[in-house]
Parts: C-alpha cells; sequence; structure tokens
C-alpha cells in the first residue's frame, strides 16, 4: 500500500478520476484542498485548509502582490500538512498542482515524500497567451514582461523541488524551461468516451425559444466555461452575421458563463459576453441565437450529440476539455490553427482549422461545413477515432496515470 497526498485549490480537478481509482487499488489516499470546495469521492479522505488574508495585502507592492497571495496559500497549505504529520500521516508521494502556490513548502513538511506536480501552464512572453491578441494586449512595456516573468515564481520553486512532472498535452509541457521538461510525462487526464459517444435519438429542447434540436440539423455549437477572449468568444460572434447569411437556417446555441476564468475584466458592471453580442446583435437574427449559460454536463453532452458544426477557439493556452469531448461524441470540429488546437486536430483529416482571427474566414468554413456535411463525416469519424486511440480514460490515460504516481 503506497500512501499518497493529493493537493488542489479546486480538488478533484484534474484529479477527478486518478484519486478514486488510486483508493480502489487498496492505497490510502488523502486530498489537501480549499474549505467547502471540494466534492466527496469514494475511498478519498479530505482535509481542507482556510487562507488567512491579513490587512495589509493591499498595500504590497503591485509587482508583488501576485507572489504574497501565492505565498499566503503556501503557508496555509503546509500548516494544514504539518497538522497532517502530527495526527500520524505521512505520505510517500505528494501530488501537487503548483498553479496557486500550495507546492511552495511541502517539501518543509515532509522532506522524504516523492513530490509530483501537474506542470498545466508556465508563462512566456512569446508563443503563448499574454501577448497572442492585440485587441487586449497591445504592445507590451516593461512593466508588463516584468509582471509576466514573476508569474512563473512560485512554478520555479515548485519544479526545483519536485522529482516529476506531468502536463497533459505536448503543447503544455513545451511551456516549461528545457532543464525540466525531460522530467515532465504527458498524460491527458483521459476522455470517457463510453459516456461521450455518438446518439442518433439524441434531443434537446430549449425551452425558452420552444425548440427541439436534433441530429441533422443545422447546429452550430460554441461551449466555453466564461465567454471570453481568450476562448475566442468576441471572433465567434463576429463571426455570425455572415454565417446567417450564408446559412438562414442554422440555429447558434452557445454555451457559457458571465464571468472571466484568463486575461483581462471587462470594463466595471459590464461581462464579455455581453459587450460582444451587444457589438453585433443589430446585424443577427436573434431567434436563431441562442445564449443558454451554463448547463448541467449530461446536457452538454446531448448537445455535442445533436451538434453538426462544434466551433472552438482559444489563444495558445490550456486546452478545455470540452473540446475533445466533443471529439469523442464524433462532432464535425471547426477551430483555430493555434498550437493547442494543431495538436489535437489535423486539418482536413480529423476536423477543420481556421485562423484565429480571421472571423469573416470562419463564417465561411463554419458554412462550407454545414453544406458539406454528407461528405465530411469522415472527419467526425477520426476526430472520435483520435481521442479513442489515444486520450481514452480507462484505456489508456488513467493506466498511465497510475504508472506514474507509484513507479
Amino acid at each position: 500500500m503506497t500512501r499518497i497526498l493529493f493537493i488542489h485549490q479546486n480538488f478533484p480537478g484534474q484529479y477527478r478520476h486518478l484519486a478514486p481509482a488510486l483508493a480502489a487499488d487498496g492505497h490510502e489516499v488523502v486530498a489537501l484542498g480549499m474549505a467547502g470546495k471540494a466534492e466527496p469521492l469514494p475511498g478519498v479522505r479530505y482535509v481542507s485548509h482556510q487562507v488567512r488574508v491579513p490587512a495589509d495585502v493591499h498595500q504590497q507592492a503591485h509587482q508583488l502582490k501576485d507572489m504574497y497571495s501565492k505565498v499566503l496559500r503556501g503557508e496555509s497549505a503546509a500548516a494544514a500538512l504539518q497538522r497532517l504529520r502530527e495526527e500520524g500521516f505521512t505520505p510517500d508521494v505528494v501530488f501537487v498542482h503548483p498553479g496557486w502556490g500550495e507546492a511552495l513548502f511541502v517539501k518543509d513538511v515532509f522532506p522524504r515524500a516523492k513530490l509530483l506536480i501537474y506542470a498545466e501552464y508556465y508563462y512566456q512572453g512569446e508563443g503563448g497567451d499574454a501577448q497572442f491578441d492585440p485587441e487586449f494586449s497591445g504592445t507590451p512595456g516593461l512593466a508588463d514582461l516584468q509582471r509576466l516573468r514573476l508569474r512563473n515564481t512560485h512554478l520555479l520553486h515548485a519544479m526545483s523541488a519536485a522529482d516529476a512532472g506531468l502536463s497533459p498535452t505536448v503543447f503544455q509541457r513545451d511551456r516549461h524551461p528545457a532543464w525540466f521538461r525531460d522530467r515532465i510525462s504527458v498524460i491527458h487526464d483521459g476522455i470517457d468516451t463510453d459516456r461521450f459517444r455518438p446518439d442518433a435519438q439524441a434531443r434537446v429542447t430549449l425551452s425558452a425559444a420552444n425548440v427541439t434540436l436534433q441530429p441533422g440539423d443545422e447546429v452550430v455549437t460554441f461551449v466555453s466555461r466564461q465567454l471570453e477572449p481568450y476562448r475566442g468568444y468576441h471572433i465567434f460572434m463576429r463571426a455570425l452575421p455572415l454565417l446567417q447569411r450564408l446559412r438562414p437556417n442554422a440555429r447558434v446555441v452557445i454555451v457559457g458563463g458571465d464571468g472571466t476564468s484568463y486575461g483581462a475584466l471587462p470594463p466595471p458592471g459590464q461581462t464579455w459576453k455581453a459587450i460582444f453580442r451587444d457589438e453585433v446583435a443589430p446585424r443577427l437574427d436573434m431567434s436563431r441565437v441562442h445564449l443558454v449559460g451554463r448547463v448541467p454536463h449530461a446536457l452538454l453532452t446531448q448537445l455535442m450529440q445533436v451538434t453538426a458544426v462544434y466551433t472552438y477557439l482559444t489563444y495558445p493556452f490550456v486546452l478545455s476539455w470540452s473540446l475533445m469531448e466533443a471529439m469523442s461524441t464524433g462532432c464535425l470540429i471547426v477551430g483555430s490553427r493555434t498550437a493547442p488546437l494543431e495538436e489535437m486536430i489535423r486539418h482536413g483529416e480529423n476536423g477543420l482549422l481556421t485562423d484565429f482571427f480571421d472571423h469573416e474566414r470562419l463564417a465561411e468554413a463554419i458554412a462550407d461545413a454545414l453544406a458539406r456535411r454528407s461528405s465530411l463525416t469522415h472527419l467526425r469519424e477520426a476526430a472520435r477515432q483520435t481521442i479513442v486511440d489515444g486520450y481514452d480514460l480507462q484505456r489508456h490515460c488513467l493506466p498511465a496515470q497510475k504508472r506514474f504516481v507509484l513507479d
């Protein structure tokens, strides 16, 4: 039996399948996360910590505010780990997501534990998200570059102490410094291909519009946790006027929240969702555009199953699970020609790619895909096969994750 400790501020996060699977195999599994954020998983004991924010936090020098918050989280997590040790739990393996600072002091509490980190993303000035979109980033000044460099400080500490790292994609691994890259295994979180599969009988009812959608309808779907520029929401909305002219029967379903997960915040009192909707609404038939907010995962799966074209855009950044779930469901993908998608989508083989910023070409590509649906079945089939062959949860990813932790 191996004693394994997972640490993630939003546990289970990327450990949703791995932690209970290891517990089911007879290992002792404990998880540490933020108070009030976890969901119970079978066999996993959950403990929490609560960060105490000092009253002077806003007085810190602007370049140090982000690092200060990471240190506070690291200290809080370390105090919780100290309590675990005093209770008699000493892990053999600690697997931590370092993104918010929780990895900073793990080795100070458990110096002999094997330390693994989830190497999700390392910030760089070129080739990544920070300076990708000139509409929002502009030309970076020295202070911007300094701030970007400091964003990696806690990640560098984690890497210096870690025995190994895991990244879900090659793109994410290769963002990390060369001196650590060879210690990163590329293993995706995994897609349940038995759950996310085509279903010719699927139906989705949009109650507000009194419309029921089914396979064969001209349904264009756009999904993002939050409707924001990082996921190309602004580009997609700007494509809709031309798309509606080209395909007057198409219905567009947009799934996503009003908040901001990544990048710059919208002006006070506004949302990116409303800003870019209002920008194009005068030129749209809004009765055929359905912004449905965030929906339960089961309903999202059904929506994928009735989708004719699934559009996914992203900055060079972390790839969304939803794209790969859509591929597994057999969706026809039209995506942005950015590095994360180019790793998954081979243009003309298992999907279609267009320039991220060219909203007119995006509209034309979606319209053409709708017009040629019957002759593009091979793209749908190849998209699903890509996931089945390389990213299936039970057959490939979960066994590889277990080996990564236990070997």
